[in-house]
């Protein structure tokens, strides 16, 4: 029997940027769609490897704003691809207690996906084994202007003063506010960078890039990033010597 990870090396919140579907693909000489719906297998092999490890919140980097560019056939496999999965897999993640989130800027989606994504999230509300988190339209500069723009909206209306805005105050405003800061931080598919996401989430998170195509991301995979991270000694500004003291 596999012995239960201890909880203070096992990251409370991981992301992931899910890159390499499209040379997946490509390597198969299949069109790119193929390789973004082999990615769904992926999910949820790292959802189930979650809740098994005790982590505590997920976040899937799906489409970000700058995604838009793409050929339009394959954002329009990647709208249709959405929409099957959420047909497919809500009941599965609702049984395993997983809470389902949509983040970003959802209104350049259309209406009969916006209310698949608003079912979804009502459905699982009330779980809390895990929080799942898709980002989709999102844009980590996106996600810092947005909580900007509430903060001076505070401000305009006398809620508060200018000079109270510090980084905590803002903090409240940004996405996934309410969940445990970032951990751990995954790039798949041989890229080192962030690509505009979770910018200021990721400000004290621990990087892991891997090779490894995201159709090929397995429970595996994920364990080898957790056992990496648990290595790393986390400072936050201090010295070896002083988290040593401290711990």
């Amino acid at each position: 029997m596999t012995a239960k990870p201890d909880p203070a090396l096992v990251p409370r919140h991981v992301a992931i940027v899910m890159d390499g579907n499209g040379r997946w693909a490509k390597a198969r000489h299949r069109p790119r769609s193929f390789g973004h719906n082999a990615g769904r297998k992926a999910v949820r092999e790292v959802v189930e490897a979650c809740l098994r490890e005790g982590v505590q919140a997920l976040t899937l980097f799906a489409f970000s704003s700058e995604n838009w560019q793409r050929p339009a056939d394959e954002v329009g496999a990647l709208m249709r691809l959405f929409v099957r999965a959420l047909d497919k897999e809500v009941d599965e993640l609702h049984g395993h207690g997983v809470r389902l989130r949509f983040v970003g800027d959802l209104t350049a989606f259309d209406a009969p996906l916006r209310q698949r994504m608003q079912t979804a999230m009502a459905r699982t509300a009330g779980n809390d084994r895990l929080h799942v988190s898709v980002a989709v339209n999102y844009g980590g500069r996106w996600d810092i202007v947005q909580a900007c723009r509430q903060a001076a909206a505070a401000v305009a209306c006398g809620q508060l003063r200018a000079e109270q805005i510090d980084e905590a105050l803002l903090a409240q405003w940004m996405t996934l506010a309410e969940l445990p800061p970032l951990d751990l931080f995954i790039r798949t598919g041989g890229e080192c960078r962030m690509s505009n996401f979770l910018l200021w989430q990721a400000a004290y998170a621990e990087l892991y890039f891997t090779d490894t195509l995201w159709p090929d991301f397995d429970q595996a995979c994920l364990r080898r990033a957790i056992e990496d991270y648990a290595r790393r000694e986390r400072r936050y500004g201090r010295t070896g010597e002083q988290v040593a003291t401290a711990s």
